[in-house]
């Protein structure tokens, strides 16, 4: 039976969302396996399943860029210690250099950036740079991750709340002009706002609907109100919120925010295309939050823990 340290339930906590207690139980009952402990907890109902792994508490940025009239675009996260660092200027200027230097770079991850020259002064590397940054604000700053996208069709940009949130939306159209960019830049900021984890529901897997239907049995199964029902009952009774939690997470799917009359993100840019007569169809999204899996230091909170653990 391996030991469960106090860090250990800090960390299934801040992963699920369930009380303490709860988290050590169920890393009591897996032997200290956090994915089985997880299921566990989501299968008592005690943890939803699009809890985020890890609490969003680093500071920074996340930055965009679109060039190439829209063909080709990048996103980057930079982390910082402190929020006041965040909202610097030189650290935000540097943040901009970043990304401007990353929408043409061939490098395929950060490392490989890293080991890149400095555009502006390739006297040194971006890692040297990035150290001399560091050392000028003074505070540790991370290049975390960047993705980039080069269409054949269009890609906009949003940012959300001073670049909390980052995100680039790709498009197929043969159409063009401002209604079309707009259609898109609000698709971005549903995006932002609703963290949608597929296009649609093509891109889920047999797989991942297989997995989610058994854990909602299994909630199901712990509920006393279904104590008495057989399990062909309860599988048709969990497929309607199985198909319920496909929509929350599939962006086409999701109700439109902006829309009056209810209608889904597809409706919306269906009637879009239909109105410029042109073709427009979404093809992938990137969403970064900043902080996102990430946390700070907390002792007081792990010393609350520990007082749990030995008091039970």
């Amino acid at each position: 039976m391996a030991a469960i340290s106090a860090s250990m339930v800090k960390e299934l906590r801040e992963m699920s969302g369930a009380g303490m207690m709860d988290c050590k139980k169920a890393l009591t009952e897996t032997d200290g396996d956090f994915d089985k402990a997880l299921e566990f907890l989501r299968e008592k109902g005690l943890a939803t399943a699009q809890k985020k792994a890890g609490r969003i508490a680093a500071e920074g940025i996340v930055a965009t860029t679109v060039i190439d009239g829209g063909k080709t675009a990048a996103i980057v996260e930079v982390n910082a210690e402190t929020d006041f660092v965040a909202k610097n200027d030189v650290f935000q200027g540097y943040v901009r250099e970043v990304i401007d230097q990353l929408v043409t770079s061939a490098s395929e991850d950060v490392d490989t950036f890293k080991a890149e020259k400095w555009a502006k002064d390739p006297s040194m590397t971006v890692e040297e740079k990035h150290a001399a940054m560091i050392a000028k604000i003074g505070e540790n700053m991370t290049i975390r991750r960047f993705e980039r996208i080069k269409s054949e069709g269009i890609v906009v940009s949003y940012i959300h709340a001073g670049g909390k949130i980052g995100v680039l939306v790709e498009a197929d159209t043969d159409g063009s002009g401002e209604a079309i960019e707009e259609c898109l830049k609000n698709v971005a900021m549903q995006v932002a706002a609703m963290n949608p984890k597929y296009v649609s529901t093509d891109e889920v897997s047999e797989e991942y609907k297989a997995h989610e239907l058994e854990i909602l049995v299994a909630q199901a199964k712990n509920d006393p109100k279904n104590a008495s029902k057989p399990d062909n009952i309860i599988e048709k009774m969990v497929q309607g919120r199985l198909n319920k939690e496909l929509k929350e997470v599939c962006l086409l799917e999701q109700e439109y925010v902006k829309a009056e009359n209810k209608e889904n993100v597809a409706s919306y840019v269906a009637s879009v295309a239909k109105a410029q007569g042109c073709k427009l169809s979404l093809k992938r999204f990137v969403r970064f939050e900043t902080g996102e899996g990430l946390e700070k230091k907390n002792e007081d909170f792990a010393a609350e823990v520990a007082a749990q653990m030995a008091g039970n």
